[in-house]
């Protein structure tokens, strides 16, 4: 391996690593604003938490994949 080919395999990597980390910050501020206007609120201006009801239904859970473990309704 010549010293040419490093540096090129070097800054190809270097340039897709920074686009990633480029691309995952801005989803995650875009995904971020639409969770707080999608959220329903509370009067105090909190989400309220998610909990599984008495039938297995879910309260409170607006995105589409469900997590385990969730603590019942009171």
């Amino acid at each position: 391996m010549k010293l040419r080919d490093l540096a090129k395999g070097s800054s190809i990597f270097l340039s897709v690593a920074v686009a990633g980390y480029l691309s995952t910050t801005y989803i995650d501020q875009r995904f971020a604003s639409l969770e707080t206007t999608r959220a329903p609120a509370h009067a105090n201006g909190t989400a309220p938490s998610a909990c599984v009801d008495e039938d297995g239904s879910w309260k409170n859970w607006w995105w589409p994949n469900v997590p385990a473990l969730s603590p019942k309704c009171r």
